[in-house]
């Protein structure tokens, strides 16, 4: 499901689902309201976006609160959380999925919002999109290739080729091939938290996409373990993989680049590695849930559908 573009002149909301704008998060989430108001943006803050409950934004209700005014808001034609972090999980059984489905609107985030966005392409095949969030990118001064992939992806209606090879990144081939399915992932830790719950789309004939920050090799292993005991690896028609930044390269004898290659080597399927997408300053917007094509030999991943509609 598609929501519509958007375009200078819209209401965007903005709420925080995690984590609070603490220290240098607080100033650098004005700065982003300001680089989305300069932009053409009107804003629509949350009433809780800037409380602190520990280490939440505020408690379950306050920030649950505030996702449902703005699904309801038929002003609001684009949601985008102000950063990551803890917590946004502890929401997903009280969202107003009804109200989602009934009035799509554009949601973005990555990391801890990874678990938002598997929820509500599960419950309601809203195509989410994985990419810039207000106190983060949009608040720090934002790569330029960053800015024009997520500009592009929620503002133009058309299906868009994301290169493999593109800018700093050089991207392993570790399985050749061509396959589609819907794109699927986000934060690996919050991908393997959601398996098994009533919040875990349907992953079989999946592209799945994964990335994380500050999990050690073993931790990454214990993830990588998840999956294929979940028997998610068997399901799937792709694997690519985006960085995995401070990630400790050694666990005894093991690297990361071992580790993945012991769960994946006897995967008869395309996988890419060091896709540009995660938790860096450079890195693709991704429509979680579209349908797109990977293909390895030609570096990229291609949508099959436009993320967003022309109305």
């Amino acid at each position: 499901m598609q929501s519509s573009k958007l375009a200078p002149g819209d209401t965007i909301g903005v709420f925080s689902p995690a984590s609070p704008l603490r220290d240098k998060k607080k100033p650098a989430y004005l700065n982003g309201i300001s680089y989305l108001q300069e932009k053409g943006y009107k804003i629509v803050e949350g009433k809780h976006v800037l409380d602190d409950h520990g280490y939440l934004a505020g408690t379950d209700d306050s920030r649950l609160g505030d996702l449902n005014e703005m699904i309801n808001n038929p002003a609001v034609k684009a949601i985008i959380c102000s950063r990551g972090g803890y917590g946004s999980l502890r929401l997903l059984g009280e969202i107003d999925y009804e109200a989602l489905k009934n009035q799509s609107k554009i949601f973005v985030g990555y990391s801890d919002v990874t678990s938002l966005q598997l929820a509500m392409l599960t419950k309601t095949g809203l195509i989410t999109f994985s990419g810039p969030m207000v106190a983060v990118e949009f608040g720090n001064g934002i790569d330029a290739l960053t800015e024009q992939s997520f500009w592009d992806m929620i503002t133009k209606p058309s299906p868009h080729t994301l290169p493999a090879n593109w800018g700093p990144f050089r991207p392993q081939i570790l399985n050749p091939g061509i396959a589609s399915g819907k794109l699927i992932g986000g934060c690996f830790s919050l991908v393997t938290a959601s398996i098994g719950t009533p919040y875990f789309p349907d992953i079989s004939g999946a592209i799945l996409i994964l990335e994380d920050i500050d999990e050690e090799t073993y931790c990454l292993d214990r993830h990588f373990g998840q999956l294929k005991n979940a028997g998610i690896l068997d399901e799937i028609n792709g694997l690519v993989l985006g960085e995995f930044i401070n990630a400790d390269q050694t666990a005894g004898d093991q690297n990361l680049y071992e580790v993945i290659r012991d769960y994946t080597a006897r995967l008869d399927i395309p996988i890419l590695s060091g896709f540009p997408y995660g938790h860096g300053a450079i890195k693709h917007t991704l429509p979680v849930g579209c349908p797109v094509e990977l293909n390895t030999e030609h570096g990229y991943l291609k949508m099959l559908q436009a993320g967003v509609r022309d109305d």
